[in-house]
């Protein structure tokens, strides 16, 4: 009896050993299969998935997050598209304009943006614009009733390569059922705003190398008049800065400038984090993560939101922006320059915030006879037009009282500086401010210096809102 027992307690330690590496196995993979699930990058449902692997072959394509896809954030996610209209063409563009767009229970503007883009271009701009529309729309027959329209209003578009209609399929989506309910916000926002963030990562992702920079906007909006034009001004501008966005309207999505290089990392984080937050918002963070601290924002603004109805619900949305401008084709050049002044700047208000398009100005102390606000090329140029703006709308007596304007010649460095060593004088601040035109038919040498002297004592602090300049030519080699 006692051999009996011996031999039952061998059998009851042999399963438990035999069932310890059992349990870890399956432990181990419940613990993968969840952060799948977690993560929302595994599709819906056995039931889906295995008809679709079995019935598709191609269906192992379909976009799901390995390790090596979470270690790979510069590579495209894999998402076969379908092209409802246009193909892409072999030549890398300037620039990819971007739209997302779905069905709205009140009213649709995409037709009115595609025409304003085209619209608001010249022929010579027209060639440096791909626009690229993502219907991501579940419902395929007015998905497929807007491209007969689409196509017929932009024929001649889509024949030129310049407008692609795209759609990533649903069963790419991740899932959109038992989302966190971030904010308070009802289930039904939450789902919307989570879809949208996947609506234009697969935006994002298709776009990575059609051209050299891509512009988010919104398919509810109206531009301004040659904006290409002027967004190549400012880029020229911003060389040998760091920059991850530009942005060219203070509203939602509108007029979000990227790095085409940014857009599959850009693409990879919006999946990731589609279900906690508003794209507008992820955004924001995407470009703190990369280093760019503050907001680069430029002004007037160089598109406008114009519906009246959002695309969730139809709830109204009258929101416009007040710096959008129909013809801001006339910003200045601002040709590549360093900036001194003598004047005790006050906290972080430096010099170089005159001179920057973005919207923020110099803030001095009160000012004294002689002392200078002087801009020195990297090379000399010829200008055609100088506009200096001093003072604000909330601090209006904070102007340059009384000063002059001068260009300069024949660079040579200071204790304070580079400096001119011969000025002429152009003209006297009036209310603050100066505009002199055609100072190239006024100067007969190419200038080097832009100097503001102050002419006399002031009790007030002086701010220097913007130091504007037109070139008429490239700075000379």
């Amino acid at each position: 009896m006692r051999l009996v027992w011996k031999s039952l307690d061998k059998m009851r330690c042999l399963r438990k050993r035999s069932t310890i590496p059992f349990l870890g196995f399956l432990i181990t993979f419940l613990l993968f299969l969840n952060l799948y699930i977690e993560d929302g990058y595994v599709l819906e449902g056995d039931k889906r998935q295995l008809r679709e692997t079995s019935v598709h072959p191609s269906s192992s394509e379909r976009y799901v997050h390995t390790f090596r896809d979470l270690s790979n954030f510069s590579g495209t996610i894999n998402v076969t598209y379908r092209y409802l209209a246009g193909t892409p063409l072999n030549r890398k563009k300037f620039l990819t304009i971007g739209l997302s767009s779905v069905k709205r229970k009140r009213g649709n503007y995409l037709l009115e943006t595609i025409k304003s883009i085209f619209d608001q271009s010249s022929y010579e701009e027209l060639k440096e614009i791909v626009v690229v529309v993502h219907l991501a729309d579940f419902d395929l027959a007015w998905c497929e009733n807007l491209v007969q329209e689409i196509s017929r209003k932009f024929a001649h578009h889509i024949i030129a390569g310049r407008l692609l209609v795209i759609q990533a399929p649903e069963e790419y989506y991740p899932s959109l059922d038992g989302l966190k309910r971030n904010y308070n916000d009802p289930d039904d926002r939450v789902r919307f705003r989570s879809k949208q963030n996947v609506d234009y990562a697969f935006l994002l992702n298709f776009c990575t190398n059609l051209s050299h920079f891509y512009m988010m906007l919104e398919d509810d909006v109206r531009c301004s008049r040659n904006f290409l034009t002027v967004l190549k001004k400012v880029i020229t501008s911003r060389e040998g800065s760091y920059w991850v966005m530009l942005e060219f309207s203070k509203l939602g999505y509108i007029g979000k400038l990227y790095h085409s290089k940014d857009l599959p990392r850009l693409a990879h984080f919006l999946l990731m984090f589609y279900q906690e937050m508003p794209c507008d918002w992820l955004l924001i963070h995407f470009r703190g993560l990369l280093a760019q601290r503050d907001v680069i924002r430029f002004k007037p603004s160089l598109f406008q939101h114009m519906g009246y109805y959002s695309s969730y619900k139809g709830a109204e949305n009258k929101l416009k922006d007040d710096d959008f401008e129909e013809d801001s084709i006339d910003i200045p050049d601002n040709p590549p320059a360093s900036l001194y002044t003598n004047i005790n700047v006050f906290e972080n208000y430096d010099a170089t915030k005159a001179y920057s398009s973005v919207d923020e100005y110099f803030w001095g102390k009160p000012p004294s006879t002689g002392d200078f606000f002087v801009v020195v090329f990297n090379k000399s140029t010829k200008i055609s037009k100088i506009k200096i703006a001093t003072g604000s709308d909330d601090r209006q007596n904070d102007i340059l009282h009384h000063g002059a304007l001068e260009v300069g010649e024949r660079l040579v460095g200071t204790k304070k500086g580079k400096q001119c060593s011969s000025y002429i004088t152009l003209g006297e601040f009036k209310n603050g401010n100066i505009e002199v035109l055609d100072v190239d038919h006024k100067i007969a040498f190419d200038i080097e210096c832009v100097r503001i002297v102050v002419t006399a004592n002031q009790k007030e602090w002086l701010i220097i809102r913007s130091i504007s300049l037109w070139t008429t030519q490239p700075p000379s080699q």
